[in-house]
């Protein structure tokens, strides 16, 4: 008498040496030892993220544009005195401000990459 099986399905999936090796340690960091557990478990529940960072990309140019501005207001105020301290001040806050958002936008996004 044969036993039914629950998966009576065969998979068979080609890897090389260096992917079953990742396969084998990302299996021990979630602890499991059963292979066709962690795979079945993957492919059906895991995801696989891409993350289009061209807008990012955009934003890091505007940045260094934004920072290259500011360089030229400020040396055009210091040779020809045409802009005033507290202007400068004011445009040096704004980037700060920006640098700061970009780079909060950039370690979150990092860290969704990471995962």
């Amino acid at each position: 008498m044969t036993k039914k099986r629950y998966r009576p399905i065969h998979l068979h999936v080609m890897v090389s040496e260096e992917e079953l090796a990742l396969i084998r340690a990302r299996m021990a960091e979630a602890g499991v030892r059963n292979m066709g557990a962690y795979v079945r478990k993957m492919a059906l529940n895991g995801y696989v993220l891409h993350v289009d960072l061209g807008p990012v990309r955009e934003l890091v140019s505007l940045q260094r544009r934004c920072s290259n501005n500011l360089n030229q207001v400020a040396i055009q105020s210091n040779t020809y005195g045409g802009i005033y301290p507290q202007d400068i001040a004011t445009l040096q806050k704004d980037y700060d401000n920006l640098w700061k958002s970009l780079s909060d936008l950039l370690e979150k996004l990092a860290e969704v990459v990471a995962m």
